[in-house]
């Protein structure tokens, strides 16, 4: 019975530990913006890009998400890892996506109902 037991706890614990790991595979950051609702996600591994922002719905009632999907530039790029980096323009409404191995960056933003990024540059 204590052998179960003790097996039973390592297992719960890889688990949790196994979530927990996989839960740090994105990163979230807000336009900077101050008259802009929105905010990016990037996947830190395959450097996808999306966005969502608040909106309202002409019923009159408490709002939807807007969520953009990755379009041009902003679908994975090479395997790498990625951070996100906001300017400090006030009217900036994208954000900076930055390969943190090779220095490289985009600039990405919410065009024609999807997101897209400039080709990596540095």
């Amino acid at each position: 019975m204590a052998k179960v037991l003790k097996f039973s706890v390592v297992l719960s614990a890889c688990v949790l530990l196994g979530a927990v790991a996989h839960a740090a595979n994105y990163e979230f950051m807000a336009a900077p913006a101050t008259d802009l609702n929105r905010v990016f996600r990037l996947d830190k591994a395959t450097g996808e890009i999306g966005a969502c922002q608040f909106g309202l719905t002409d019923e009159g009632s408490i709002g939807v998400t807007l969520c953009y999907k990755p379009g041009d530039g902003a679908g994975p790029q090479a395997p790498s890892e990625y951070g996100l980096v906001a300017s400090r323009h006030e009217r900036e409404g994208g954000v900076f996506r930055v390969d943190l191995r090779t220095g490289a960056m985009s600039i990405c933003y919410v065009l024609k109902q999807a997101v897209v990024c400039t080709p990596p540059n540095k």
